[in-house]
């Protein structure tokens, strides 16, 4: 017997021996194998997070955030100490003990399984949930969760604990397309991190575990739970003391759910770096990280916004009201939540806010808005809404605010200045304000319309409207350029011109409808005369005035081969017209508007610069300049458009057309420094005003999206101007008044103002005049008058 038993022993320990043999051979051979696949470390250390596209103005102010999910990297050494406690406490306790596996959390998990047959507790440390994010998927399997540990084991060795810890507080996903600790602050507390108390730290460390079950937005009584669980867990392995711990427990959580804070409000601006980013980087732009840096000037883009809803709304009450956006039968005893669900479709509309009438009495109304405050709307606010019957036709003056609106109306108001409100309407009118830097093209502020989220028609680089009058000053400067002077004389008479194309003879008339004879050309500009326009586009030619025409920018395509150019027939939009004008006011160069300053990637490297055209190069070199330097600078020279004398001449017209011309209201900005043009088009369908100082070029447009009529006197004066104003106070405040030197080979004369002649010894009615040297009149006759039978080339008429 017992020799059976020996051999049986040792037949079992045969197999074992060969059992664990195989087993251990198998083992290392799945190692290696695993070993072998797993994922290089260095590519940790290379990681590239998907990080928005974010867009800045010129001093650093966020503008728009583009991308799917939202994150902000942070280094180690920029967290709380408190937060990682919280995570730590959390997720991983002994993080910084254990070698990347837990071990005593992996047996204490695999003793529960066994006792319960449930998965209760989990051994995934913060370093095995860093691989798993990075490299591995979320199936559940047994070759997973070796290969996780695996990792873990081996990203222990390669990298510090503080880089796995910023690795994992950077990546995880927090809920509401928020991954990263400083995406979580902002998302639930609009916060920074460092201003996050223990509570909310707490709060946001219980997310990891199951982002949308303790999600304190949508889930505010269990994510409580979880955030006290939390707490007293750090409580427990001392990272706060009793004090600590029982004021965090007993604070409400005030959790909501906040989108990026936009510190300027510039859609328009923001869609046109959104296009440009695209085209240079494609899909990367939303998740690479870049940081896009604006010429945009934030104090400047807010007035921009500002003036142009403001001056909108202004043409709106002009012209009547339009009655209340919908009426509803309600109870007054509403709550705040069926308050909320009439008013749903009706959103907040750039600064409008939509508001339910409660009560209606002879001289105010009473309002209550979707979040539930009420406003009491005073007769100043009500008394402009005369009905609107149509175009150029209003109802009666109410004398009650009965007859404007009745209790259950749905309305819009708007706050003028708290706590006045006003009865308003969304504006079917639009308008647009581009304002630029003329030495570069910087573009400082820019507003395509009223509402970029009802129409992201960009009205300033897509708008192609008629410029009307403000199309004048590159005709006169055309004529500047053949030998005119602002002193010649053209008569402002009665012309008619006759066309087979056309039903009818063609008689052009000025404004006023009056007819004034000879007229200086510094006064047709300043009077705007259409007649004395006409004259002098027969007198220089088409042909030339389109070639100069073509200089400041403007299309050769959309400028009209007819004498209709003369008073701003050309398509054109509000870029191209600041694009004009600075011309002006630089001194006679050519410059192109850009919006993109700088371009960072993630590591902040700056991959691009901006080689803005300068409208005098020479001006940045000095004795200090490398050779190097002065090379690139001169490469950088804008061509010139026109003579420095040219640009002077027209600036001076142009400043007389503010002093007491077209543009005078500009006058009660109080500055000799300001020179522009308004424009009118054929019954008020465009109105312009296009100005500028030495520095800065603003356009300001206003019109229908569906070319229609404006309104009798909607003029550039009327319509357009108080924009240009409004946003000239601000933009300048802080400038001094700047204007052009008068250039070389000129001189100032005093002329008779009736025939341009140089004026007698002693007359009293002389005044005085700018010159190019070669171009003073002669005492007896101006050589230079026009002869209006001479085309000037042979260009047709229509």
């Amino acid at each position: 017997m017992k020799p059976k038993r020996s051999r049986k022993r040792i037949l079992w320990l045969v197999i074992f021996i060969l059992l664990t043999t195989g087993l251990t051979i198998a083992s290392i051979q799945g190692y290696r194998t695993l070993a072998q696949q797993l994922p290089s470390i260095q590519q940790l250390r290379d990681i590239r997070l998907q990080i928005p596209l974010r867009v800045y103005t010129r001093d650093h102010k966020l503008l728009a955030e583009f991308g799917e999910k939202k994150r902000t990297p942070v280094t180690y050494n920029e967290l709380p100490p408190l937060l990682i406690k919280a995570f730590l406490a959390a997720e991983d306790s002994r993080f910084f003990i254990h070698p990347g596996v837990d071990y005593q959390g992996i047996l204490r998990a695999l003793f529960e399984l066994i006792r319960t047959g449930e998965k209760r507790q989990g051994g995934s440390t913060i370093t095995m949930q860093v691989a798993r994010n990075f490299f591995l998927s979320r199936e559940k399997t047994y070759l997973r969760k070796a290969t996780e540990i695996l990792l873990a084991l081996r990203m222990e060795r390669e990298l510090s604990k503080q880089q796995i810890l910023e690795l994992y507080l950077n990546k995880i996903y927090l809920g509401h397309r928020s991954y990263g600790v400083i995406a979580a602050a902002q998302t639930y507390y609009n916060l920074p991190l460092k201003e996050l108390d223990i509570a909310q730290m707490a709060m946001i460390a219980g997310l990891p575990k199951a982002p949308s079950s303790y999600n304190p937005v949508t889930n505010a009584s269990r994510a409580l739970l979880r955030r006290n669980y939390v707490l007293r867990r750090m409580h427990k392995l001392n990272y706060i003391n009793d004090d600590v711990y029982d004021t965090a427990l007993h604070t409400a959580d005030e959790a909501s759910l906040y989108r990026p804070s936009m510190e300027v409000d510039a859609p328009y601006i923001a869609e046109m770096v959104r296009a440009e980013m695209l085209k240079r980087y494609g899909s990367d732009t939303y998740t690479a990280g870049y940081t896009v840096y604006t010429t945009i000037d934030s104090q400047k883009q807010k007035a921009a916004n500002m003036v142009v809803r403001k001056n909108l709304l202004e043409y709106e009450y002009r012209h009547g009201y339009r009655g209340p956006e919908a009426h509803i039968e309600w109870d007054r005893d509403s709550s705040k939540a069926s308050l909320e669900k009439i008013l749903k479709p009706w959103s907040n509309n750039a600064g409008l806010r939509p508001a339910l009438v409660t009560e209606v009495n002879e001289k105010n109304i009473h309002v209550i808005t979707r979040e539930g405050q009420q406003q009491t709307i005073e007769w100043d606010g009500l008394s402009w809404a005369r009905r609107y019957i149509k175009l150029n036709q209003r109802g009666n003056k109410p004398e009650q605010a009965g007859q404007i609106v009745q209790e259950g109306d749905i309305v819009l108001i708007e706050n003028i200045t708290s706590p006045t409100w006003k009865l308003s309407q969304t504006p079917k009118v639009e308008g647009a304000l581009v304002s630029l830097r003329s030495d570069d093209g910087a573009i400082e502020a820019l507003v395509g319309g009223f509402n970029f989220y009802r129409s992201k028609f960009n009205r300033v680089t897509q708008a192609q409207r008629q410029p009307g009058s403000s199309f004048k000053p590159i005709l006169y400067s055309a004529a500047l350029e053949k030998g005119f002077t602002p002193a010649s004389i053209i008569n402002d008479a009665p012309v008619v011109f006759d066309d087979p194309a056309l039903e009818s003879a063609w008689r052009p008339e000025n404004y006023s409808g009056k007819f004034y004879g000879p007229t200086r050309m510094r006064e047709a500009l300043v009077r705007s005369r259409n007649l004395v326009s006409i004259r002098l586009l027969q007198a220089i030619g088409i042909r030339h005035t389109i070639q100069h025409a073509v200089k400041f920018g403007f299309n050769r395509k959309q400028l009209p081969r007819d004498l209709s150019l003369s008073l701003g027939s050309a398509s054109v939009t509000p870029m191209e017209m600041a694009r004009a004008y600075s011309v002006f006011s630089n001194g006679g160069f050519r410059i192109e508007p850009y919006l993109i300053d700088e371009i960072r990637d993630v590591r902040r490297n700056i991959i691009y610069q901006a080689q803005a055209l300068l409208a005098c190069a020479q001006c940045l070199i000095n004795e200090d300049t490398s050779e190097g330097e002065k090379e690139h600078l001169l490469m950088r020279q804008a061509p010139t458009a026109i003579s420095p004398q040219n640009a002077y001449q027209i600036t001076s017209m142009l400043n007389d057309v503010i002093k007491r011309g077209t543009g005078r209201r500009a006058r009660v900005l109080k500055r000799g420094d300001l020179s522009g043009k308004t424009g009118t088009t054929n019954d008020q369908r465009d109105a312009w005003f296009c100005g500028f100082n030495r520095e800065l070029v603003t356009t300001t447009w206003v019109g229908f999206d569906q070319v229609q009529p404006l309104g009798n006197y909607e003029t550039g004066s009327r319509a357009a101007l108080p924009m240009w104003i409004n946003y000239m106070r601000v933009a300048l405040q802080d400038s001094a008044e700047s204007t052009l030197d008068m250039p070389a080979d000129m001189v100032t004369v005093r002329i008779d103002p009736k025939t341009g002649l140089l004026a007698s010894s002693g007359q009293k009615d002389a005044i005085f005049e700018t010159f190019r040297s070669a171009y003073v009149p002669r005492v007896s006759y101006d050589d230079r008058s026009i002869n209006v039978d001479d085309n000037g080339d042979d260009d047709p008429l229509f």
